[in-house]
């Protein structure tokens, strides 16, 4: 009887997370915005105590932290639109250079074309009845880019909405989660847990901001020296994406070698993206374990499994607030405690 009451609260506990899961997801447009004003506000909450302890409102606070959202979103336009322009200038000479060595690859291994083209044969039918059926509705029109504007402005305006309540009152919010959420004996203990992992993980991210600077600036550097184009904006979009832990970075080489095979010939077209994973192997074997510290260190699997899930969910959006959310409800429940370090000598 036991066993059967076991199975039953299993199964209820996974029907419940499945339907978590999928309500999750059908509420992306709505949701997502306002998770990420959540931890952005998080991240931001010093400036918000910084302006409360010179006395001044907590309006102070918020409005310095939409000022800094509105900063960041400009910057993220300037540096990936000339970008994306340059490389759609560059595609048809990255094309002719790959396809040429697919060409040499070809000749080397004749199997390897008589096998594509048996395999071209068979797969002939299916892909023309496909781009009968949907080629027509594949590339967006001026008018879904019209009809998609209204929408990507209300999730703008929902996420700078959050972001300024919740500094406005974040304090009155974990106070209210703790006298509603938690017993009674509790009640000020969850409050003070919450703050404390507030304040662990603003103080973690400005460590990893303080890092991710200097690898772009070690990389946009590089890239000065090398002859690459768009050196300084190489360098502004490696301190960006390394907040997307392991996906960013790879994501990143990818790119780079496309650019490699754009900017230069021969050997040299992987040179920017060997020296890329040098700095960043360096970053992450040797700086962010002697800044940070084995205290605020994540298993790399829950990690991945995190990210992995955060963009299958939400996309792009769901991998930046992965590791943020992660690492709050780690610190909340005392998964990261901080390591003194030894007085043996």
């Amino acid at each position: 009887m036991n066993r059967l009451e076991t199975l039953s609260r299993v199964a209820i506990i996974v029907v419940a997370v499945i339907a978590v899961v999928a309500a999750l997801e059908q509420v992306e447009s709505l949701l997502a915005p306002v998770v990420l004003a959540l931890v952005v506000g998080i991240v931001l909450s010093p400036i918000s105590d910084a302006w409360e302890n010179r006395g001044l409102s907590p309006v102070w606070g918020a409005l310095t932290s939409l000022v800094i959202s509105l900063l960041v979103a400009a910057l993220l336009i300037l540096v990936i639109q000339p970008l994306l322009a340059h490389m759609i200038v560059q595609a048809p000479k990255v094309w002719d250079d790959m396809r040429s060595n697919v060409l040499d690859l070809r000749q080397m291994f004749k199997g390897i074309q008589d096998a594509s083209d048996e395999v071209s044969k068979a797969i002939t039918p299916a892909s023309d009845t496909a781009k009968d059926a949907s080629g027509a509705s594949a590339m967006p029109s001026a008018t879904d880019v019209l009809l998609l504007a209204p929408a990507l402005l209300g999730q703008a305006l929902l996420y700078f909405g959050t972001l300024f309540f919740f500094q406005l009152s974040r304090r009155e919010i974990y106070d209210w989660v703790a006298k509603h959420l938690a017993q009674s004996t509790q009640r000020g203990n969850t409050a003070l847990r919450l703050r404390a992992a507030e304040n662990r993980v603003s103080r973690y991210f400005l460590t990893i901001s303080v890092i991710n600077a200097g690898l772009g600036l070690f990389v946009g550097a590089a890239m000065q020296l090398i002859g690459m184009p768009n050196a300084a904006l190489w360098g502004v979009i490696a301190f960006l994406i390394n907040y997307i832990l392991y996906l960013g970075p790879a994501m990143l080489a990818m790119a780079l070698i496309f650019a490699g095979i754009a900017a230069f010939d021969g050997l040299r077209v992987i040179l920017p993206a060997l020296i890329y994973v040098g700095l960043n192997s360096m970053e992450g074997q040797f700086v962010t374990p002697t800044l940070v510290g084995k205290h605020m260190q994540i298993n790399p699997l829950l990690i991945f499994l995190s990210l992995t899930f955060g963009i299958w969910l939400w996309g792009p959006l769901g991998g930046v607030v992965a590791i943020p959310l992660l690492l709050w409800a780690l610190v909340l429940t005392d998964s990261l405690r901080e390591q003194k370090p030894s007085s043996d000598t």
